[in-house]
């Protein structure tokens, strides 16, 4: 077996290739991205598809892209509706349907729901809390009509973006992980790395308008979004913001099923992924669903939260990263996500086997600490018991 330093430098070599070779690197990234000089970002941007094979095309395509982003900045934050209404019918009261104004308001609706939950990301470190080292300027410097501002925090309570859909929301409003306290802004001339998040996730929503934001996306993008922002290569933390966009952007086009009511019942829609994930137990741990028919224990119970959000609330975010190392090179984003679930069932069936229903269902809801990397060796090893 390679020592630790050889599989580093198998690795780098990997990504110094000029073309990389992209099933190789699958296979490396499933093993652990070893940590440091850029790896995990830049393995994560070609598995998201940003990044193409050929390295050559990097410059003038990531040039493009951030060009790109600031563009959507511009246009749909930095620009007022004063700005977009050049007819002077168009006033904040003009119940026209079609305004900029009333298009402006909807968007505070949306904003509402953003803005809370980005306030309470990854509330198991303080990251998202501190000053992020690139602020925007534009938006540094437009002071009180910064994205956290235009909505009103005493209405966070009693205000509701709804899903379209039955969806993360279900569960996120009752997060395994919980912040004490909301994040504050912070003191003029900076920019708290949830404010960026908060406007990546609104750009989303205005570009998305037929599937919005819904509550259970702000888990999807922390982990991205910290992977880019503490890169070592300060070029690419620079740009942490433009290239999270595009891949939290691919990752949800793949994912997007999770989150839309009219597609639950589709191949890969949240109630088919729970019924899958049903069936596959039943096939291959019998000890396991026997409990669990047995017990009425059923899948909304627990695997509603470990599916739509991908792991991420399940673990603390180191502990996520290295899973999803694994589960970003599954091109389907379901069938290893399926695999590594049955994996955590598997390492705790001792347990399963002798609690009663309320312990079982606390066991799944709150799933024990371990080594994350004995769930994908489990995985593994289930997939194909030659590799180790």
């Amino acid at each position: 077996m390679s020592t630790y330093q050889e599989r580093v430098n198998e690795y780098d070599k990997l990504l110094s290739c000029d073309k990389i070779d992209v099933s190789a690197l699958k296979d490396k990234c499933f093993r652990g991205i070893p940590e440091g000089k850029s790896r995990r970002s830049i393995s994560w941007r070609i598995l998201l598809g940003y990044l193409p094979r050929e390295r050559k095309l990097w410059k003038d395509l990531i040039h493009e892209k951030r060009n790109l982003y600031k563009q959507f900045i511009d246009e749909m934050i930095v620009s007022t509706p004063e700005a977009n209404s050049p007819v002077i019918e168009d006033h904040p009261l003009n119940p026209n349907p079609n305004s900029n104004w009333q298009n402006f308001f909807k968007d505070n609706e949306v904003l509402l729901q953003i803005d809370k939950d980005v306030r309470r990301l990854c509330p198991d470190i303080s990251f998202f809390s501190q000053a992020c080292d690139y602020p925007n300027k534009d938006m540094v410097r437009r002071g009180s009509d910064r994205l956290h501002q235009r909505v009103n925090q005493s209405q966070l309570d009693e205000e509701r973006s709804l899903r379209k859909g039955v969806g993360p929301s279900v569960l996120a409003s009752v997060p395994k992980k919980r912040a004490k306290e909301d994040y504050a802004p912070l003191s003029e001339g900076q920019e708290a790395h949830w404010e960026v998040v908060e406007r990546i996730l609104f750009l989303y929503a205005k570009l998305n308008p037929g599937q919005g934001y819904v509550q259970g996306m702000n888990e999807i993008i922390g982990p991205i979004y910290y992977v880019f922002a503490t890169d070592s290569n300060l070029e690419w933390r620079e740009n942490a913001e433009a290239d999270c966009f595009f891949c939290f952007t691919s990752l949800m086009s793949d994912i997007r099923d999770f989150f839309i009511k009219t597609l639950d019942d589709s191949p890969t829609g949240i109630r088919m992924m729970m019924l899958r994930l049903h069936s596959e137990l039943e096939r291959t741990d019998t000890a396991v669903f026997n409990v669990f028919e047995a017990q009425g224990i059923k899948m909304q119970y627990f695997a509603f939260r470990w599916l739509s959000l991908m792991l991420s609330q399940e673990f603390p975010l180191p502990d996520v990263l290295t899973l999803w190392d694994a589960l970003l090179t599954d091109d389907t984003r379901c069938d290893m996500l399926i695999e590594v679930c049955l994996g955590m069932l598997r390492l705790v069936r001792s347990q399963l086997q002798t609690n009663d229903f309320a312990s079982n269902v606390k066991l799944l809801q709150n799933y024990p600490e371990m080594d994350v990397r004995l769930i994908l060796q489990e995985t593994r090893n289930e997939n194909n018991p030659n590799r180790s």
